[in-house]
């Protein structure tokens, strides 16, 4: 199959979990909404091609490394006065529309809220796309990573990539050969002295029933889909977590 490499790396990048009054935390992952919005980003589409979004969002099959597991959370503590006079009245989205502000509670008093980032962290994301023929493929994602056609972040617009997010296109029978086939490297050459080094075990985020995994009796249960015409959170998906190395999946 033909599988989408992509490098998530960032000074700071979050992962939306489900925000309960001013907390915001971030995941170890991304979830596949994430996901479809970064590459559906690249590719040009708006939050009005909702019929485009919630196919590509289907398809998606996605397996994600962690390769910083000592990468540490930091809070950012968000306050803003919005009785001042500049917060209210007429304003414009970044969509050039005019946003009209009341007088309800959102024109006066503090406003607090905390958000979670990871920091200097490292998540390698392998997928597919079921069916595979449908467009867009994944050497034409590969290509809009390669030249979006807007602006690309990792989870919120304040965390730039540190580099190129499309890594590779390969080809494995599976994403977890795909993996391990990225975590060794390219093989030694004859003016090397000594083959690189194991990569250690990592952790690992697999949908459920994807071949060439490992044997996993338990379930997570994950609500990471969006409805995209309605733009809210609500679909799941079933998951697997565990380590993955280079003699196999453990």
């Amino acid at each position: 199959m033909d599988i989408l490499v992509m490098r998530l790396q960032a000074p700071m990048m979050a992962f939306g979990g489900p925000v309960i009054d001013e907390r915001g935390p971030t995941e170890r992952f991304p979830g596949v909404a994430a996901l479809t919005g970064l590459l559906g980003n690249a590719l040009g589409l708006s939050h009005a091609d909702a019929d485009a979004l919630n196919r590509l969002q289907a398809r998606l099959r996605p397996l994600c490394l962690d390769l910083t597991p000592e990468a540490e959370t930091l809070t950012d503590y968000q306050t803003v006065d919005l009785s001042q006079t500049f917060m209210n009245g007429t304003g414009w989205t970044t969509r050039n529309r005019r946003e009209d502000k009341g007088s309800g509670a959102a024109t006066r008093g503090t406003h607090i809220r905390y958000r979670d980032h990871r920091v200097d962290s490292t998540v390698l994301v392998l997928l597919h796309l079921t069916p595979a023929s449908e467009t867009p493929t994944v050497a034409e994602l590969f290509d809009a990573l390669q030249r979006p056609a807007r602006p690309l972040f990792i989870g919120r617009k304040h965390c730039l990539p540190a580099d190129f997010i499309g890594v590779a296109v390969t080809r494995a029978p599976n994403l977890f050969d795909a993996a391990r086939a990225v975590l060794a490297g390219p093989p030694r050459q004859p003016h090397q002295d000594a083959a690189p080094a194991p990569v250690p075990r990592v952790w690992a985020e697999w949908m459920a029933g994807e071949t060439g995994g490992p044997k996993q009796d338990e379930e997570q249960r994950l609500v990471d889909r969006r409805d995209w015409h309605n733009q809210i959170h609500g679909g799941e998906r079933r998951v697997h977590r565990g380590h993955i190395n280079l003699g196999g999946v453990a």
